[in-house]
């Protein structure tokens, strides 16, 4: 099952590129953008002035920096378990997703949305979302070694539920911010859960021949 949701997310990204690649998704990544925006002024954002300041600490927790860390004090807690192949394994599946995430930025090279100010300072192309993407295979990878340590369906449930949900979250904040396309989320959710996906089908494998811990 595990291998079948991997490949509908993988194949998931690869029909949102190809979509637009071909600009058929212009139009409608352009309509839900500025629904998030005020209709007699682009610059301001739809709410509270407290709900863009909460966007940008939504946003922040899946910036480099707080990733960075959260791996790492994960594969810290791991080897102070004395688990480090599993620590490793950590580290291996973050690091190649950071790897594959700018691989595909330099590859597609999409610009950034020009239609309204951006809510946060970017520096790279826009298609696929990096926090996007790296939030879905850190939250989601740490969120079911988590999970596969407890003994309770509705505890695996719960931890596997808040890993998405932050996925989720920081995804829609970027839209919300104008620093990225929807059509650009939508290819970094599917990108990461199907990196997260395949990479915890492999530990499980190697968990079962004794491999990780």
């Amino acid at each position: 099952m595990a291998l079948l949701l991997a490949a509908a997310a993988m194949w998931g990204f690869v029909e949102i590129a190809d979509e637009v690649l071909e600009g058929e998704t212009a139009s409608m990544d352009r309509t839900l953008l500025l629904a998030l925006r005020s209709p007699n002024d682009t610059s301001d954002p739809i709410g509270a002035d407290w709900v863009e300041e909460m966007a940008r600490d939504v946003t922040g927790l899946g910036g480099v920096g707080v990733l960075t860390f959260l791996t790492f004090a994960s594969a810290v807690f791991l080897l102070l378990q004395r688990k480090g192949h599993l620590a490793i394994y950590l580290l291996t599946v973050i690091g190649t997703g950071i790897l594959a995430s700018t691989l595909l930025k330099n590859f597609f090279d999409r610009p950034r949305p020009d239609l309204v100010p951006h809510g946060s300072y970017v520096y790279t192309s826009s298609f696929p979302s990096g926090h996007s993407m790296m939030s879905a295979i850190t939250f989601l990878s740490i969120g079911a070694l988590l999970a596969s340590a407890q003994q309770n369906l509705h505890m695996k449930a719960y931890l596997l539920g808040v890993a998405a949900f932050l996925t989720l979250m920081v995804g829609l904040s970027r839209v919300y911010l104008g620093v990225h396309w929807p059509t650009d989320v939508l290819a970094g959710w599917t990108a990461g859960a199907g990196w997260a996906l395949m990479c915890w089908v492999l530990a499980e494998r190697l968990r079962t021949r004794g491999r990780v811990e």
